[in-house]
């Protein structure tokens, strides 16, 4: 596991989300530790951390009582060089993502957050996002998306109610990342009101400036089983061109 290596002006820690129960996911063992390409979903996730040159410490998220488990079958096989520690979830989100930040010192000026089941970022991405967020001094965080390239339907029960302009709605993914003071604020404030959603939402409705940058299209959230034949698919092409 190693020491969190000191932080600088332009590293960031990352916390890597991996504590949810995957109930839509079906198979046992959860889509974390399922297998794609040879690696557990996890596995190729903190690959790509691990290749980002920004990065300097990794957070593992998950369920308290499957840590011998992730640290067994998905990240000590990797022998990571980027120092990591795993840590036990909460009962939500929130929680689980708080409990990470506690393991991060405080001098760790940039807090990434990422879905434990998106294996397909790409360590430019990640880069991309930080580089994004230090070049605006006026921002709080940067999250990763892509425009609403469908057509959006409001809809109540399953009647359609309105049809927004697409041009105004992006889908948010993850890599996202934010200065430590403004997410670790907005947290404590989720914390005193009792909120849940994501990261981007808390720093906004905290008085927070988040913005976007467009991410690829192939990063993609695993969350049935038939996702691990897509990203077995892209990871496939990635290899041959």
């Amino acid at each position: 596991m190693g020491h969190p290596m000191r932080a600088d002006a332009s590293r960031a820690a990352a916390i890597i989300v991996a504590g949810g129960a995957g109930e839509r996911f079906g198979a046992p063992g959860g889509k974390q530790l399922a297998s794609a390409a040879g690696l557990p979903i996890l596995s190729h996730t903190l690959r790509a951390f691990e290749a980002a040159d920004c990065v300097g410490f990794l957070v593992v998220v998950c369920h308290p009582d499957r840590l011998d488990e992730f640290r067994s079958h998905a990240i000590e096989p990797l022998r990571l060089a980027t120092a990591w520690t795993i840590v036990a979830g909460g009962a939500s989100r929130t929680e689980s993502v708080r409990n990470g930040m506690q393991a991060i010192d405080r001098d760790w000026p940039y807090i990434l957050v990422h879905d434990g089941a998106r294996p397909l970022v790409l360590a430019s991405t990640i880069e991309a996002a930080l580089a994004e967020l230090i070049d605006k001094p006026e921002s709080d965080g940067v999250v990763v998306g892509q425009p609403s390239y469908d057509t959006i339907k409001e809809v109540s029960g399953r009647r359609i109610v309105s049809t927004p302009d697409r041009s105004r709605f992006w889908v948010v993914q993850t890599p996202q990342v934010f200065r430590a003071p403004a997410l670790r604020s907005a947290y404590e404030q989720a914390g005193a009101d009792g909120r849940s959603t994501d990261d981007a939402a808390l720093v906004e409705m905290n008085g927070g400036i988040v913005e976007v940058l467009e991410g690829p299209r192939d990063n993609v959230k695993v969350t049935v089983a038939e996702d691990i034949a897509i990203v077995e698919a892209v990871l496939r092409y990635r290899e041959t061109g």
